[in-house]
């Protein structure tokens, strides 16, 4: 038998086919699999089993289908990363990181999240955090019937509401551009992002009918402070979406309000009384410090049941050790000024930035959060490009778009908050210069 050649009369003996193919290596990254009209007629069979057998593949992850560049094999693609870029001596201005001298110390907070060992058995979530979570969110969603799950972090958080509510190749409604971590979630979990625009109002309306309409069976938003934009929610615009989601009940809504506490601005909510399906999740990673793995979940009941089935004691549990330095911070009444000190510090940095921007010929507002998303007269890789001759190292939009053809961006999203007055000063200067049309 010709080792390159695709067997099977079935839809599964099909798959199983190319995935040993794809094992041996007799097909590789990139290469393209046959027109599922011409694999019929080669295997003898009918068209709808190769349909079948091709998207078995991709629930697979093993192949991916490109339109009219037809299905092709899968492969591990380098992706973007928040944080620090990794070898460069450029002076990188794209973190996304928080001030380190604004995270509050945790000498205080250490001695009183030391207790009793926790064993197998007991409840995995600490019952005063429990308690202090639910107050925290009950002032943002006072009309539901609200159940706590403590997660590692705001990403674990997510992946697993979609695990327990979705399939592979299901779709899932994305903000565009969208934050980082949520693109890359749904591209792991095998689900299909389903782009949807956003404004200066969060996500749109006709957007989200779109998304809606093309039957996506979650939507995760982020209601202020939306990496990479700084955009928030409008009462307005939350009100039109609410509506919208009251002919869709039991899509899960997923609202990431990363920000919370550092957030200068009120928080609006895509989750109506009536909806079903829901969950604000509330990570500490940006006030209290990214290593403070520690997320709150707040759900509807069943969705609470099933995340509960996901956090096995001894496994997956967060310990408890961390839960009580969280609660013993978020206790503190001078570590919360510092929190809130230290979200007006990230306010002003960035408005001051932007005004003095706007002041040198670039338009630019701010919005809400650690970065600032400056629009450009031309393509952001080009401007990137010249600022790196300058010594900065810059994020494009370009990373957080969603889709495979997408226009060039015209922006960049950047970490001002931190810079020294001189550094502040000349990186103004050289992006007035670089920014515009060059003769």
């Amino acid at each position: 038998m010709d080792e390159q050649v695709i067997t099977g009369t079935t839809a599964a003996e099909i798959a199983a086919s190319v995935r040993a193919l794809h094992e041996r290596g007799a097909l590789r990254r990139g290469d393209a699999l046959p027109p599922v009209r011409e694999l019929a007629v080669q295997l003898q069979v009918n068209r709808n089993t190769a349909v079948a057998a091709y998207r078995l593949l991709a629930q697979a992850g093993v192949v991916v289908a490109r339109g009219r560049a037809g299905t092709v094999i899968a492969g591990v693609e380098a992706v973007a990363q928040e944080g620090f870029a990794a070898d460069s001596v450029l002076r990188d201005i794209g973190t996304g990181n928080p001030d380190p001298g604004r995270i509050p110390d945790l000498s205080a907070a250490l001695a009183r999240a030391v207790g009793r060992p926790v064993l197998y058995g007991e409840p995995v979530i600490d019952p005063a955090l429990q308690a202090r979570a639910l107050s925290w969110v009950r002032e943002d969603l006072p009309d539901h019937d609200l159940r706590i799950t403590v997660t590692n972090g705001a990403v674990d958080a997510v992946e697993r509401l979609l695990a327990q509510a979705l399939l592979r190749d299901d779709a899932v409604a994305l903000e565009d551009p969208c934050f980082l971590a949520s693109i890359h979630t749904v591209r792991h979990g095998g689900y299909r992002a389903v782009a949807v625009p956003v404004d200066a109002e969060g996500m749109t309306v006709d957007g989200l009918r779109a998304a809606l309409d093309a039957g996506v069976r979650a939507i995760i938003c982020t209601p202020r402070a939306q990496n990479p934009t700084g955009a928030t929610l409008s009462p307005a615009r939350a009100a039109e979406l609410r509506a919208l989601l009251v002919e869709h009940p039991y899509v899960l809504v997923i609202e990431d309000d990363h920000f919370s506490m550092l957030s200068q601005r009120p928080y609006e909510t895509l989750i109506g009384p009536g909806h079903q399906r829901y969950a604000l999740v509330r990570s500490v990673s940006k006030f209290l410090g990214p290593d403070m793995c520690l997320a709150v979940a707040a759900t509807d009941p069943e969705t609470a049941e099933r995340l509960a089935f996901r956090l096995s004691p001894g496994t997956t549990w967060v310990s408890h050790i961390l839960q009580r330095l969280v609660l013993a911070q978020l206790s503190d009444a001078s570590v919360l000024a510092e929190i809130a000190e230290a979200g007006r510090h990230y306010a002003e940095r960035n408005a001051d930035f932007a005004a003095q921007l706007t002041e040198r010929g670039l338009p630019t507002e701010a919005g809400d959060g650690l970065n600032l998303w400056i629009d450009l007269p031309g393509e952001a890789r080009i401007v990137a490009e010249r600022l790196m001759r300058r010594g900065w190292l810059a994020r494009t939009g370009d990373e957080f778009g969603l889709g495979e053809r997408r226009a060039p961006s015209h922006q960049l999203r950047l970490t001002v908050h931190d810079l020294t007055p001189e550094e502040t000063d000349r990186l103004l200067d050289d992006l007035a210069d670089v920014a515009g049309p060059r003769p």
